[in-house]
């Protein structure tokens, strides 16, 4: 990209005089309709919503606008401000996110305002939907070359449906934008600074947040905190060796309780049983619900689902993995979770959600265009990654994106304060990352959750030291002198 649209662009992003000053927020109910569960949901929690027209292009202000859709439950006690809620995803919906994690969102709401918000091209903000027939990335390259091959052929068809079908608006789909539609949200709500809570991506929209509009916010929680220098299309690629680690743990948990999942008395025994799953697929699919099941979408089913230590998830993936070494035999009906679980990601169920997912990752950072360089590190790590490198290292659509980001990926450099709250062994977003997000942020601190092997903290892993703890922050202001754990 050429040094002078760069600056230009920067220059229209930290500009207050850039953008028309936006219009005060019309505040209705929230359902569309009867059918509608989320919108009946926030009426019934006593929300309001509203939208808000943003630039789709913000170097071109009186261009062609886009809405964002947002809710309001106001605060109701002695009254802070307002906080901004973004669930991550990427492209993850947050209209509704003001519900999520009721017993903290419950308490946090007497002192403020909760904003839920769907980003652009997400739910009800102008989504994109590029039509497609099944959630197909992330999706593993498999054993063999012709199974990468097929994988490779997935990838390139959801990036020419992209094209086809949401093509004009690709270009302006990128976290910048997000954020400096945030910016503009603020102006709407008549607040002079916000405060956000940002899970995961919401963690790296949050560090670009403070970026481009530093002074800006007052109250800053980042909750499994994305690394902002490999923030992209391959933001899972060192993800292997964590949920390596995460497997093994959870193979110990279920080998002492093999009297009711008999997946094997030690560790080793209930490896073996996945591993004779993954040697099935190479040459054989299983047939589940319905559903078939292969060596590109196996892995995913693993990642999804061995990803939280707590006693219930990890009792429902000893079930999952039941059921498929009972499918090695012939087909098996599952339970019903998993039974939607494979219904929504083989089918267009998902389209939306993949489709603006895979525009903000592909919007972001370009990602290398040869096919080899993702099967060639698949390979180079096969041997100790054994289970997730055909996954968390395999090809993205981003290979055949048809833009290139319109801007350079934002360098996160500044003195603004935020807590950074992150699990030990988190499975998605890495503890290595907390550590390169405080530096970025000079001002941040660190909350470590000890020993957690789950991502996502804050209100849904239920320790009562780190609740407390950020509640404490965003009641007080002060964040903690020095990095703290729980």
């Amino acid at each position: 990209m050429k040094l002078l649209l760069a600056l230009a662009l920067l220059a229209a992003s930290t500009s207050t005089t850039a953008v028309a000053q936006a219009a005060p927020i019309e505040w209705h109910q929230c359902a569309l309709n009867a059918n509608d569960a989320e919108g009946n949901a926030l009426d019934e929690a006593g929300a309001q919503c509203g939208e808000l027209e943003v630039p789709l292009d913000y170097t071109r202000p009186s261009g062609p606008k886009i809405t964002l859709a947002m809710s309001r439950i106001k605060a109701t006690g002695d009254r802070i401000g307002a906080l901004v809620i973004n669930n991550g995803g990427p492209g993850g919906p947050s209209l509704s996110a003001a519900l999520d994690r009721p017993d903290v969102m419950a308490t946090v709401g007497k002192r403020y305002d909760l904003i839920g918000l769907d980003p652009r091209s997400v739910g009800r903000s102008t989504p994109i939907d590029c039509k497609l027939p099944f959630a197909g990335w992330p999706w593993a390259g498999g054993s063999t070359r012709a199974s990468y091959g097929e994988s490779v052929a997935i990838q390139a068809d959801i990036a020419k449906r992209c094209t086809q079908n949401a093509g004009s608006m690709l270009q302006y789909i990128n976290t910048r934008n997000t954020a400096r539609d945030m910016d503009q949200v603020r102006v709407a709500l008549g607040e002079q600074k916000i405060s956000y809570l940002g899970y995961s991506y919401g963690s790296y929209l949050g560090a670009v947040y403070l970026q481009l509009f530093p002074g800006r916010t007052d109250r800053v929680v980042l909750d499994g905190p994305v690394n902002p220098l490999t923030f992209g299309p391959r933001l899972l690629q060192g993800n292997g060796p964590v949920n390596e680690d995460n497997l093994r743990a959870w193979a110990s948990w279920t080998a002492a309780r093999n009297s009711t999942y008999q997946l094997g008395a030690t560790t080793r025994e209930v490896l073996a049983s996945i591993d004779r799953v993954y040697r099935h697929v190479r040459t054989t699919e299983l047939e589940i619900g319905g559903h078939k099941i292969g060596e590109g979408l196996l892995p995913m089913l693993l990642f999804v689902s061995i990803n939280d230590d707590r006693e219930t998830p990890r009792a429902d993936a000893a079930v999952l993995v039941q059921t498929l070494v009972k499918a090695i035999d012939g087909p098996v009906e599952p339970r019903a979770d998993l039974g939607e679980l494979l219904d929504a990601i083989l089918s267009p169920a998902m389209s939306q959600t993949i489709s603006a997912q895979t525009a903000i990752v592909c919007g972001d950072r370009a990602a290398p265009r040869d096919p080899q360089v993702y099967w060639r590190d698949i390979q180079a790590h096969r041997a100790r990654e054994p289970h997730y490198a055909p996954l968390t290292r395999s090809i993205s659509p981003c290979a055949f994106w048809p833009v290139q980001p319109q801007e350079a990926p934002t360098k996160i450099a500044n003195s603004e304060h935020a807590l950074i709250v992150a699990a030990e062994h988190d499975p998605r977003t890495l503890y290595a990352n907390a550590a390169a997000l405080r530096k970025s942020i000079s001002n941040s601190r660190v909350l470590t959750v000890q020993n957690a092997r789950k991502h996502g903290v804050f209100g849904e892993y239920g320790n009562a030291c780190a609740d407390q703890k950020v509640v404490s922050y965003l009641f007080s202001g002060n964040l903690p002198a020095t990095d703290e754990s729980c």
